[in-house]
């Protein structure tokens, strides 16, 4: 009989552990579910808020609106720390020149370098009157594929891979999870701009969480919380709802775990064109047996007030980056990156590897069939462009995405890099 009691008293106690797990896995569903749809409301409001701001909309033949919005209404000055900031409407000086007064763009070597330029598709169908930005509209389906709304239009967050060849800085710097990258670079100096001319292409992206970017990045602090400022084109369908090729300008000062974003779809990046759109889709588009279509992009930083600007195509500064945003990069960068950036969560030793595509999709054997960056500059304290004084390329996965950089018996150096993602050699 005791025992039977016994036996009655434990049983009424596993069902009632078994409860109370119940009840809080529930409770923390329905408080997840709650906060979702709070952060989800937050999105709307500021998405309606832009809406309103809009003096003229313009109905792109891809699909996309553009809304033209009053500069000071811009997203950028929701920042705390840009409450106060005086809009900078120019560079304080015409960054392209070299220390003899001759535009970088119509030396020698750079004659005829932008032969096959792009443009932006909502160009055709109208334009943005003088003091306002063109603003790509967000629709609220576009959040909604981030893991929480507040995390929409950010990079994830970049975990170091726990072992490598390499020295600790450049695994902090590269060597992340998720992450694949095909670069060429340059460290040891004080940079203040990089440019250079990359080729366009419109690479396959397997899932809509992946991306892939070609591009230019500035670092500082390259330890694990880094901070940037990056530029080129991208195949991002979770933050642009599809897999059209786009302009972007991306920032973080703490490596992508709480801050940073691209484009305008947080407080930040301060736009003061009305003729280039971020996050617009770029055309033409490079075809492997094609023409190579490129765009040109120059970042660099204003001595005066410190602000990193981005230059489009040599003669439209689009805006800048203010260095009230950063710890480090106020002063000058340490590191120049030129290259192609996949994210997937089945980068890292996973299998089966991503298909998501990197520069055309090609390896870079048959150099213009691939992707490129040529007219490799940077600028440091001396306010020259010029070439790098050291350079050095690297992959992560070369069975997947790999590099190639001629540098001998050229006038002019050239990186080319890019790759399928899965294939035989990259399971």
């Amino acid at each position: 009989m005791g025992n039977g009691l016994c036996s009655s008293v434990l049983n009424v106690k596993r069902v009632c552990i078994t409860l109370a797990a119940v009840f809080i896995g529930l409770r923390a569903v329905v408080e997840a579910s709650t906060s979702r749809s709070k952060k989800m409301m937050e999105v709307e409001g500021k998405i309606n808020r832009l809406k309103r701001h809009a003096v003229k909309s313009v109905q792109s033949e891809d699909g996309d609106i553009i809304d033209c919005i009053n500069i000071y209404k811009q997203p950028a000055f929701r920042h705390p720390a840009l409450r106060n900031h005086t809009i900078q409407m120019a560079p304080s000086d015409n960054p392209s020149i070299t220390i003899t007064g001759i535009p970088e763009a119509f030396t020698k070597r750079d004659t005829g370098s932008s032969m096959f330029g792009t443009s932006q598709l909502w160009l055709k169908r109208g334009s943005c009157p003088k003091g306002t930005i063109p603003f790509r509209r967000i629709e609220k389906n576009d959040t909604v594929k981030a893991s929480l709304p507040v995390d929409y239009g950010r990079k994830k967050a970049r975990n170091s891979h726990p072992s490598t060849e390499m020295d600790e800085n450049k695994v902090q710097n590269l060597l992340q999870s998720n992450h694949s990258m095909a670069i060429l670079m340059t460290e040891g100096y004080s940079y203040t701009g990089a440019k250079g001319d990359i080729k366009v292409f419109n690479p396959h992206v397997e899932y809509d969480d992946e991306w892939t970017t070609s591009q230019i990045a500035l670092k500082s602090a390259v330890l694990q919380d880094y901070e940037c400022v990056e530029s080129g084109w991208a195949v991002n369908p979770g933050v642009y709802g599809d897999r059209k090729t786009r302009f972007f300008v991306y920032w973080t000062a703490d490596s992508g775990k709480k801050t940073g974003c691209f484009d305008l779809t947080c407080p930040g990046f301060v736009q003061t064109s009305s003729e280039i759109a971020l996050g617009a889709a770029i055309h033409p588009i490079s075809t492997t047996d094609g023409l190579p279509y490129q765009i040109t992009l120059y970042l660099f930083r204003d001595p005066n007030t410190g602000n990193w600007w981005v230059q489009y195509d040599e003669k439209t500064n689009v805006g800048y980056f203010p260095p009230e945003l950063f710890t480090y990069l106020p002063q000058t960068a340490q590191t120049v990156q030129w290259g192609g950036e996949v994210y997937s969560s089945r980068i890292g030793g996973f299998s089966p590897h991503t298909s998501t595509q990197m520069g055309s999709g090609q390896f870079p054997i048959l150099e213009e069939s691939s992707g490129y960056v040529k007219r490799i500059r940077v600028r440091d304290n001396s306010m020259i462009l010029k070439f790098p004084e050291q350079i050095d390329h690297y992959t992560d996965e070369f069975r997947c995405y790999d590099v190639r950089f001629l540098g001998d018996y050229t006038e002019d150096p050239e990186f080319f890099f890019g790759g399928p993602g899965r294939n035989e050699f990259c399971p």
